[in-house]
């Protein structure tokens, strides 16, 4: 008994040498890259074209798995298809720089249509409790009536959506084509969403955000300031309000 205690003790009087600290911050750095890489991802709100649902200054942990495409060396993880009513991030289509976060309103083959604002899903008008409610006092033909509007009467159409709307017509409907998806923001007058840019294609879809985990009353151009000046004064402003600007009611926020 005596030579185990002794033992006992030599062991917890034993220092960690460095190579084994270097070692153990190199496994914790190796694992949460791979988890940031691949697994999960920060995004932050730059606009008020998801509100009510994200607003701008929410920052969101992404799931990447379960919407990636399925593969062999993880058969273990669960992979499902894009469904109706998933709000999703993806590359802007043209743009693979760019990252945006719509709402999927129409899979492959489904048939979409806007009358006054109202989303028309296969011929029945959809009840949208998240999404703004029309303005009708603000009525723009394109953006309202999408798809029966030329896009020439919108100046924010991409010249590439403009040429191949369309080819996706079927009477009013627009018909969403094989492997793409039909996505807007749920403030839907402000939205510059798929009615602008047209389809999101499947291999552009990164994830969908998880929950909120921090979020900062931020202006709605902030995003654009990308000067070495504003973003120090942006930091310095995020340093001296965290407390009394940081929406704490919006800490852990399930994203649906």
């Amino acid at each position: 008994m005596e030579a185990t205690d002794t033992q006992i003790k030599n062991e917890q009087a034993r220092e960690e040498t460095p190579l084994e600290a270097f070692a153990s911050i190199c496994t914790v750095l190796v694992i949460g890259l791979f988890a940031l890489t691949f697994i999960f991802q920060n995004f932050e709100i730059p606009s008020s074209s998801m509100e009510k649902t994200l607003l701008v200054g929410d920052h969101v942990l992404v799931d990447r798995i379960t919407l990636a495409p399925p593969t062999r060396w993880a058969p273990f993880v669960y992979y499902r298809n894009v469904r109706r009513g998933d709000i999703i991030v993806f590359f802007k289509p043209g743009e693979p720089d760019l990252y945006l976060v719509k709402r999927v309103i129409g899979i492959p083959g489904d048939r979409i249509h806007l009358r006054n604002g109202v989303v028309f899903l296969n011929g029945q008008p959809q009840h949208e409790p998240l999404a703004a409610m029309p303005d009708y006092g603000n009525y723009f033909p394109y953006r309202d009536d999408f798809p029966a509007v030329a896009p020439s009467q919108s100046g924010d159409v991409t010249p590439t959506w403009a040429l191949d709307l369309p080819n996706y017509i079927q009477g009013q409907d627009l018909v969403v084509p094989a492997g793409r998806y039909f996505a807007m923001g749920d403030n839907r007058t402000v939205s510059l969403d798929g009615r602008y840019w047209g389809f999101v294609p499947r291999a552009n879809i990164v994830g969908r955000p998880l929950f909120v985990y921090w979020s900062f009353i931020e202006p709605d151009n902030q995003y654009e300031k990308e000067g070495l000046g504003d973003r120090l004064q942006f930091y310095t402003h995020v340093i001296l309000h965290f407390f009394d600007q940081t929406r704490w009611r919006r800490t852990f926020h399930l994203v649906r």
